[in-house]
């Protein structure tokens, strides 16, 4: 359900800002994708063969179309990459990120067999709970809206009603008393706290309030005269310089989940209905112990809701506070969106099941806690969306993949085809050999790549065959490293820096070399079992790692099979087909395919370097040890473009321009090192866009260090 509000939204066209133009089959795939749309049809599909610059497309569409978007992705890696890539093309235009805000998610369960109760434990991501409000935040003030998100967007949240009906609106010359506003930022889930100012709380200065909202990187101040508003502006909470003076200003709660008083009563009388229902159903089937658990835990939930508003747990009681009916669907991201909006999802073959997975496998392991007495049956509605919801919910969809499932194809009206690469390059030539003799014959193939210096991707089936290949060919003096899901999650990313890079030269996996790896260096694939059949050698799986190949002139994909399948019949044929075009349209203008040069500057490489930099600059005399009396200062807040829009990149561009002297060494050093430890933690945990930003706030913070040093401060 939309939530009814008289916020207007701001009307600001996207623009697409590139120092490139659509070329290739981009032109006529942008052209006819938003035909299409403006012709009204539900769904649309974009096949896009692997480097054709499915992303640049989907941003010039969206400029044709100029409708709030949301783009889904199939996991938060991808979409990192996404909103980055939308970020650098979009840069006038707001473009949200919005996933899970868990680094450590441990669900509420219990194993009936063993008499096991696992309680829920999880640790918050500040930084990406910053990114989910901005997100909501912008969908409510603006429509120049793009949210990347993950399927994580399906799941329960806050309803957008009483999130606007909740949100605090501030003007100048609007008369409101000033302890009534301090309460009302109260009742909205901000903290007073005069002595450290960070995201979600508020300090008060005589007539002068400050509030650092939970959704932006700037703080807002509020110059009262009397009981009226006399100045609003916004001020970078670090310096205290004001960046911007502003005649209007919202102020939305610090939790999606807020409730006012007459909600909070309210729910609080339903959940004691459900309880004595569901208390009386129990004791009569003769489940005591069940019956005295659910009402030893519940009475203590009602308890903490009572008195402060809140309660371990609290989403579990979300129909209530909804004021939803039973088995009714709840709130998501998609309702914060306005009607007309346009839904993309990338990777479609891998998301769509992903979508349509989701509430079956949250609702078993709820049934089993409602079974045994360790939640009331409301908490089954504390879920995602169904498929038939999500269906519902969502209006017209671009379905973006190389390899589109079935049932996008069903849905659609023919594919619109994107085969042709900006840079001229053909997909790569399939070659099948026999496995008589495959890894004497991929020995001298690698040999023959390594003298060129090119890369060599290898997969097989297992994870013991990708050890002991990697053996074999250590022992032959090949550089060779593994790649598959027991190795670190950061240095799988290391890895394939260190491939592009030449650090070595060839790459053993088996189900993680498919989507999203961008290896020019590579131009060779060899397929080990290729006429295997199951998922990993399935005619999507093939055609996925085939194009791993295809951004380099001389690629070429070796798949070692005694017979061709079905699956290897389809890949060989779709990938020709391809191959054709592509060499056609060259021909036809006259293009020389271009090997695709990328720098390789990943933000793992970054964040070694600015450790190194670090640990010099702290370790080399600046750093002046405390006595341990006192509180720490406050983190500062993160730098950098918010993902929001201007005004937080122009509090960036003029905080740059002022450098504060009135914070002793000592503890400006202590503060680089606790952001360096959170960069290298987001880092750890593949959350790459706050370690730039966290990357970027320590450089900052380390010049500020050394121009104290110069002038004598430290």
């Amino acid at each position: 359900m939309r939530p009814v509000s008289n916020i207007e939204r701001t009307v600001a066209p996207f623009e697409v800002v590139s120092p490139y133009q659509p070329s290739g089959d981009q032109p006529t795939a942008i052209a006819e994708l938003a035909r299409r749309i403006e012709a009204g049809e539900k769904d649309v599909v974009l096949l896009g063969a692997t480097g054709t610059g499915k992303s640049a497309t989907t941003a010039w569409m969206i400029e044709k179309l100029q409708r709030p978007t949301l783009v889904m992705a199939p996991n938060k890696t991808l979409a990192a990459q996404l909103a980055n890539e939308f970020r650098e093309l979009l840069p006038n235009n707001a473009v949200e990120y919005f996933v899970s805000y868990y680094d450590y998610y441990q669900p509420e369960a219990y194993v009936p067999q063993s008499d096991t109760y696992i309680e829920k434990d999880s640790s918050i991501n500040e930084e990406v709970e910053r990114l989910r409000h901005s997100a909501t935040n912008s969908l409510l003030t603006r429509r120049d809206v793009i949210v990347v998100a993950s399927v994580s967007c399906i799941y329960g949240l806050g309803t957008p009603q009483e999130y606007v009906d909740r949100m605090v609106p501030l003007k100048v010359g609007d008369e409101m008393d000033r302890d009534q506003l301090l309460r009302r930022f109260v009742d909205i889930q901000y903290t007073r706290n005069d002595l450290a100012f960070t995201r979600g709380t508020f300090r008060v200065r005589g007539d002068t309030i400050e509030i650092f909202p939970v959704y932006e990187e700037l703080a807002v101040r509020i110059e009262m005269f009397g009981d009226e508003i006399e100045a609003l502006s916004t001020l970078h909470p670090l310096t205290g310089e004001i960046i911007s003076d502003d005649e209007q200003l919202y102020v939305f709660p610090a939790s999606h989940y807020v409730a006012g008083p007459e909600r909070m009563e309210r729910a609080v009388n339903d959940i004691e209905k459900e309880l004595g229902e569901r208390l009386a159903e129990l004791e009569k089937q003769g489940k005591l112990l069940e019956a005295q658990r659910l009402r030893m835990r519940t009475t203590y939930d009602l308890e903490m809701l009572r008195q402060i508003g809140s309660c371990s747990g609290v989403e579990n009681y979300s129909m209530h506070f909804d004021g939803r009916e039973p088995g009714s669907p709840p709130n998501t991201l998609i309702d914060y969106f306005p009607d007309d909006f346009l839904l993309v999802i990338d990777e479609s073959h891998n998301t769509v099941p992903q979508i349509g997975a989701m509430y079956e496998g949250d609702a078993s392991r709820k049934r089993t806690l409602v079974d045994h007495g360790f939640r009331l049956p409301s908490a089954l509605d504390n879920r995602p969306l169904k498929w038939e919801e999500f269906q519902e919910r969502i209006g017209q969809t671009v379905y973006l993949s190389a390899t589109p499932g079935k049932y996008e194809l069903s849905r659609a009206d023919g594919a619109v085809e994107q085969i042709i690469r900006p840079t001229g390059l053909i997909d790569p030539e399939v070659v099948v050999k026999p496995t008589e003799g495959q890894i004497d014959d991929l020995v001298h193939e690698i040999r023959t790549r390594t003298e060129k210096d090119e890369r060599v991707l290898v997969t097989t089936l297992t994870k013991k065959m990708a050890e002991d290949l990697t053996d074999y060919f250590l022992e032959l003096g090949i550089q060779v490293r593994y790649l598959h899901s027991d190795v670190d999650t950061l240095r799988r990313v290391e890895l394939l820096r260190e491939l592009r890079s030449g650090e070595f030269d060839v790459l053993v996996g088996i189900n993680l070399l498919r989507e999203g790896l961008d290896l020019p260096e590579v131009s060779l694939v060899a397929i080990l079992d290729a006429d295997k059949e199951g998922f990993l050698r399935s005619g999507t799986s093939l055609i996925q790692t085939i194009g791993r190949a295809a951004r380099n002139v001389s690629g070429q994909v070796h798949m070692y099979a005694d017979k061709i399948t079905p699956a290897m019949e389809k890949a060989i044929e779709e990938t020709n087909r391809r191959r054709e075009k592509q060499v056609a349209y060259n021909t036809a203008n006259g293009i020389d395919p271009q090997p695709l040069r990328k720098k390789i500057n990943d933000i793992v490489a970054q964040i070694a370097r600015e450790d190194v930099d670090t640990e010099q600059l702290l370790g080399s005399g600046y750093r002046k040890l405390k006595d341990g009396k006192g509180a720490k200062a406050p983190v500062p807040a993160l730098g950098g473009k918010a993902a929001g829009g201007a005004k937080s990149a122009k509090g960036k561009a003029k905080a740059k321009e002022t450098v504060p002297t009135d914070r002793p060494a000592a503890e400006l050093a202590d503060q680089i090192e606790e952001m360096t430890a959170r960069m290298r933690a987001a880092a750890a945990d593949l959350q790459f866009e706050i370690a730039a930003r966290l990357r970027d706030e320590v450089s900052e913070m380390k010049k500020e260090l050394r121009q104290m040093r110069e002038a004598g401060l430290a």
